[in-house]
């Protein structure tokens, strides 16, 4: 039986990048999954591709940064499938700029989407797993969320915001059932970061002492493992998935 048989998986920025694999992984492990993005055509199409393998997929286009949205897909999740096991927060942005550089507005929208938006969806989703007296909520923050980094004042503070919020919900909901638990990639190589100069990403790998960038993939495994029942007994914990990266 694979691990995710019969469970109801939730990924945000389930359509592209980390989380495109992120649900492909969900879906070869046996969930159903459903994959919330605000592209609708690639969330279609993530959604054709894994039914037409034989997964149980449901693209839903949703608005992370507004509670209404995230409070009606849930309903519609429920209504579907009946219950919802794991809540994977991975979606996120970046609107890099040194602090004296950086408006308002481009510190309010990644505020918006990497830490309300976080926020929004486990609200939406967690009456839900209290209801189940089971859950699995998975927070993505980020390496420079523990060890800062030069030109992300805003991204960093809601790395190191899911960090916190990751450990007062696992005080919170562990009692409930539910397990929090955070994952901080490291470098890791996305279509985003493939185009960045040759220099730029040698340097990326000579600090990382296994010799490479992180796959999509090394975050989907690090998922799957918190979001199983091989977690059971994880909570609170932020799991770095980076290569023993050296500061």
């Amino acid at each position: 039986m694979k691990r995710y048989e019969n469970k109801v998986v939730i990924v945000t920025g389930g359509a592209q990048g980390i989380g495109k694999t992120a649900s492909l992984k969900f879906a070869e492990e046996g969930a159903a999954v459903v994959i919330w993005d605000v592209s609708e055509n690639a969330g279609k199409a993530l959604e054709t591709e894994l039914n037409e393998k034989g997964a149980k997929a449901l693209f839903q286009k949703v608005d992370v940064t507004k509670i209404e949205s995230t409070t009606a897909a849930v309903a519609a999740v429920k209504d579907a499938f009946g219950r919802i096991d794991v809540l994977v927060n991975n979606a996120g942005i970046t609107r890099d700029a040194s602090f004296l550089k950086m408006t308002p507005e481009q510190w309010q929208q990644v505020i918006d989407v990497n830490l309300t938006g976080v926020f929004n969806c486990t609200k939406a989703v967690a009456p839900i797993m209290v209801e189940q007296k089971k859950g699995k909520i998975i927070n993505t923050s980020s390496v420079v969320g523990l060890y800062g980094n030069f030109g992300q004042t805003n991204y960093v503070a809601t790395k190191s915001g899911l960090i916190g919020m990751t450990k007062v919900w696992a005080r919170e909901l562990g009692r409930k059932g539910i397990n929090v638990n955070a994952v901080a990639p490291g470098f890791i190589a996305t279509e985003m970061v493939a185009i960045m100069p040759e220099a730029v990403l040698n340097g990326m790998k000579e600090k990382t002492p296994l010799g490479r960038l992180g796959r999509p993939e090394d975050i989907a495994n690090a998922y799957a493992f918190l979001g199983s029942d091989d977690a059971d007994f994880i909570n609170g914990a932020v799991i770095s998935v980076d290569g023993g990266l050296i500061q």
